[in-house]
């Protein structure tokens, strides 16, 4: 699979997960370490994925921070925040849709990256938040197994470095005969019994 693919699953999945949300449970509160913001709820989280999402056509147009400015500023999600995240959804999905250069330089807030690497960056992000969602609020939904090899394939390699720059936690201990989502969710310290 190639990063583009896995970006497009990854985005996928949470896309079906934020689509089951409830608009009253959008005031939950959710843990701490899924935003920097103080007593985050789960409006929280989805404004940051709706900011997340905003940004995809302008880092693979080769934009900068300061060419982008302030347009993205404030609050994206209004009035509809499942319909305006999914029409900010629409056009990353467009985005990252044609062809593209895995090699080419992008300017992101930690820095200059090959594409094919911020590719990678939001896949995982994406990919484990939709699972972390759809597991706090009790939803029906499980990683699709061509998203769940992706993940292995890409994420596994380095999973270590990703560990020691904190995005992961520690590793927990998949039960015996564990399905492939379930040893991933281990292995990246998601997975609770």
């Amino acid at each position: 699979m190639n990063r583009q693919d896995l970006f497009l699953m990854s985005d996928a999945a949470l896309r079906d997960v934020i689509d089951m949300i409830d608009l009253d449970q959008l005031s939950l509160s959710v843990p701490a370490e899924w935003t920097r913001k103080p007593n985050p709820t789960l409006r929280d989280v989805l404004a940051a994925h709706a900011y997340d999402e905003a940004w995809v056509p302008d880092v693979l147009a080769g934009r900068t921070a300061e060419e982008v400015g302030a347009r993205f500023d404030g609050d994206l999600l209004g009035d509809d925040p499942i319909g305006n995240y999914d029409a900010l959804n629409d056009a990353a999905t467009e985005a990252v849709s044609r062809a593209l250069d895995f090699d080419r330089v992008v300017h992101l807030s930690y820095g200059a990256l090959p594409l094919g690497e911020y590719l990678l960056h939001v896949s995982t992000y994406r990919a484990f938040q939709a699972w972390s969602i759809a597991h706090l609020l009790g939803l029906d939904f499980a990683l699709p197994e061509p998203l769940v090899d992706g993940l292995w394939e890409y994420v596994g390699p380095q999973l270590d470095d990703f560990r020691a720059m904190g995005v992961f936690p520690p590793e927990v201990e998949a039960p015996a005969g564990a399905d492939s989502e379930t040893r991933l969710l281990a292995r990246v310290g998601y997975w609770a019994p």
